[in-house]
């Protein structure tokens, strides 16, 4: 029913062409269908050699991630970092034209870790800002085919957006090229019945990122993965689920994930624990929508 994914920041960062090399192939073997690429600095890897890489070894680009480290903002910031913003996000959405990627999704709002109140006014503000910075990029994106997925982050990474209400809002007014990212690790925090919000995402979702509700591997957390997964099926998506997690090895990645301590016995056990659970889990989820949004 589904592509099962991973991101390489599982086991490293940066993710650029020696890290690609290495890690590809390892995925590969241990039975994934797709792979999320993150781009933390133009450059890192190149899409034509990862393009033909991922097609020898039978994997799928599920999707590029755009990283929003501080200075990548698109609201509340000076034009020329909203330029340049905008300049990295169409380079992104360049990278998935080029590995066959159908979506660039992440917290394209504003750099993680960035927050400051916000009364209902200036939140208006901010939004509207934020529509008028993405057009050019969704405009971009839709000639080529491609998707955009913003993606909510907890209240301790952004206060511009944190829950799949608030996400919807944001995008409103955009063209239907733009949708959302959904995360569970952040929908465990924001969300009152993270359930319920699947269906509120539903009409809109282009790419799902899923981790334990510790950011550890599907399964070992206290989320009830079946009831999450036959409400993301009922929604009618059909993409790639990937498993996202941070390796604690990298001084930045891990401060700005709050990643203070091993997830797992090792990264190779939370990837692969990950992707036994769900494959699992997957065979119990009936495969077609009912037309009042429950499964069959």
């Amino acid at each position: 029913m589904y592509q099962i994914g991973v991101n390489p920041w599982v086991w490293a960062s940066p993710v650029d062409d020696a890290a690609l090399a290495e890690l590809l192939p390892r995925i590969a073997g241990f039975g994934f269908d797709a792979v999320e690429l993150p781009i933390e600095q133009p450059g890192d890897w190149d899409p034509h050699r990862t393009r033909d890489l991922l097609a020898e070894l039978g994997l799928t680009a599920a999707g590029v991630c755009a990283v929003t480290p501080p200075g990548r903002e698109l609201v509340d910031a000076p034009p020329a970092v909203v330029e340049a913003t905008v300049a990295y996000l169409k380079g992104c959405v360049d990278s998935a034209v080029a590995v066959g990627a159908p979506s660039v999704g992440g917290p394209v709002y504003a750099s993680v870790g960035r927050t400051w109140r916000m009364n209902s006014a200036a939140r208006a503000a901010c939004y509207a800002g934020f529509r008028r910075a993405l057009a050019p990029v969704a405009d971009h994106a839709g000639a080529h085919g491609v998707s955009i997925g913003v993606e909510a982050l907890n209240r301790y990474e952004t206060s511009v957006v944190n829950t799949i209400g608030q996400a919807v809002e944001l995008i409103d007014g955009l063209p239907a090229n733009v949708g959302l990212m959904i995360d569970t690790y952040h929908m465990n925090i924001e969300e009152a019945n993270p359930y319920a919000a699947v269906a509120v995402a539903g009409p809109y979702i282009k790419h799902v990122q899923v981790s334990g509700t510790d950011r550890g591997a599907p399964g070992a957390d206290h989320l009830d993965w079946p009831r999450f997964l036959a409400a993301l099926t009922a929604t009618g998506y059909r993409g790639a689920i990937c498993i996202e997690s941070f390796t604690p090895e990298n001084a930045t990645i891990a401060t700005a994930a709050s990643i203070w301590r091993p997830l797992a016995p090792s990264p190779d056990r939370l990837a692969c624990d990950g992707l036994a659970y769900l494959r699992e889990a997957l065979r119990s989820v009936p495969d077609r929508p009912t037309p009042d949004g429950g499964a069959r």
